[in-house]
């Protein structure tokens, strides 16, 4: 009994925000499942704490896929591009 009163208060609460339409076929695939979002996302942490090598490498490639996507918005010729921009419109140039 004690196992099961320290896991019930020794839980943490995570709150974030996703899509209307991500939201939504989310709920949609877990109800076809008779699964909750919180019992998927409790098992998708779980596969993560047993190192499970496919859930490792999505992970990964999350990372890689951001770390692109980020590069790809604030590249060399981008900032220049804006640098120079404001510097034309600069009003308070002599």
């Amino acid at each position: 009994m004690s196992d099961l009163r320290s896991e019930r208060f020794n839980k943490k609460s995570v709150h974030f925000n996703l899509s209307a339409d991500a939201h939504g076929a989310f709920r949609i695939a877990c109800f076809e499942r008779n699964l909750s979002m919180q019992e998927v996302f409790e098992e998708f942490v779980q596969q993560i704490l047993a190192q499970t090598p496919q859930v490792i490498r999505m992970l990964d490639e999350i990372s890689d896929f951001k770390k692109n996507k980020t590069e790809r918005k604030f590249s060399k010729q981008d900032a220049e591009s804006i640098f120079d921009l404001i510097e034309s419109e600069n009003r308070f140039k002599d």
